[in-house]
């Protein structure tokens, strides 16, 4: 049990815990932003081909 609070206290000081989590943060919010951009580029891409569609089925 004492070699697990020495972990555990030897963890607590050392900053790999927020760096780890820094990342984490870092990680989501690089995610939410290229699934928001995906999302609006197909949104844009969709309607330029059914556009494109609509032309070529009005010949």
């Amino acid at each position: 049990m004492s070699n697990f609070l020495t972990r555990a206290k030897s963890f607590l000081h050392s900053e790999d815990g927020p760096t780890a989590t820094e990342y984490a943060v870092m990680l989501a919010l690089i995610i939410i932003v290229a699934l928001g951009a995906i999302t609006g580029l197909g949104s844009t891409v969709n309607g330029i081909f059914g556009d494109v569609n609509t032309q070529l089925t009005g010949l």
